[in-house]
């Protein structure tokens, strides 16, 4: 059985940290190089031009949730290793910021700011990867960098594609009148999420669970389950796939949206969260 060579794209939040942290750990002897995501890019407006689109959109009640999920895991980071020695988390793989991770496990990192640019283009024709694998990603890869893998590429969604297309599935479902959770591992298209459902499993979760501890527990079982179609891949036995019927993409929640959720007492995020975020660089 021979395991691809993986380049492995990241944006590093709550939701996916302690996920893809154990997973290069457990796979650091097949990772070519780490794609880091820079969420502060030019091209994205910078903190300042993404806080007034979201302030916008969906108005001051989702700013604690885009707090807890990326503010405060990103400010926290570069004081993660004082911090893991004074809670004695020391070296901890799933307390250690990704880059620092990679670091010391001898795995190459990029920053990236365009994912289809020429210094991602560089990283291929340099450390020559099989496959490429997105794990909360937040920039869409062109058919033309997707053709630099010769496997292809694979994504993580924390959603039951083709339902809740887009960067905040765990909202959406949690805005049904019977919310339903899962993870898809799916093939990696231009279009957004909507390439060949590979393996699909469906969570219950309790009644309660905010949207933050959704998408942190679904990006653990996706870990889970990316394993698994890695590991028949490596086989031979991964089969094409279920392209299915492409339902409408599902974008950043609007004011009405969230409303409604406050009307459910559903919410985005709580104090367990909050604390989640604070010892995500800190703690095991």
């Amino acid at each position: 059985m021979i395991r691809p060579r993986i380049a492995l794209f990241v944006l590093e939040a709550l939701p996916n940290a302690r996920a893809v942290r154990r997973f290069v750990r457990d796979h650091a002897g097949e990772i070519a190089f780490v794609g880091l995501s820079n969420a502060e890019r030019p091209s994205s407006g910078g903190v300042t031009g993404q806080v007034r689109r979201h302030l916008a959109r969906s108005g001051p009640a989702f700013l604690p949730y885009l707090a807890v999920n990326f503010g405060l895991p990103d400010l926290l980071a570069p004081a993660s290793g004082l911090l893991r020695r004074l809670t004695g988390a020391g070296d901890s793989a799933t307390a250690t910021p990704l880059k620092a991770s990679c670091r010391t496990l001898g795995i190459p990192t990029l920053r990236i700011d365009d994912v289809n640019g020429s210094d991602v283009a560089q990283a291929f024709a340099t450390h020559a990867p099989d496959l490429i694998v997105a794990f909360h990603f937040d920039q869409i890869f062109s058919a033309a960098t997707l053709s630099l893998a010769p496997l292809g590429g694979l994504n993580v969604h924390p959603g039951l594609l083709p339902r809740h297309r887009g960067p905040v599935p765990t909202i959406h479902a949690l805005a049904e009148e019977d919310p339903a959770f899962g993870v898809t591992i799916h093939r990696l298209t231009p279009a957004i999420d909507a390439g060949a459902i590979l393996a699909q499993e469906v969570l219950d979760l309790p009644s309660g669970t905010t949207a933050t501890r959704a998408a942190i527990l679904l990006h653990e079982r996706g870990r889970i389950l990316l394993d698994r179609v890695l590991g028949d891949l490596a086989c031979g036995s991964l089969g094409e796939g279920v392209v299915a019927e492409r339902l409408p993409y599902c974008p950043f929640p609007d004011r009405a949206l969230l409303a409604g959720l406050a009307r459910r007492n559903r919410k985005l995020v709580d104090g367990a969260d909050l604390r989640a975020a604070l010892s995500v660089n800190a703690a095991t």
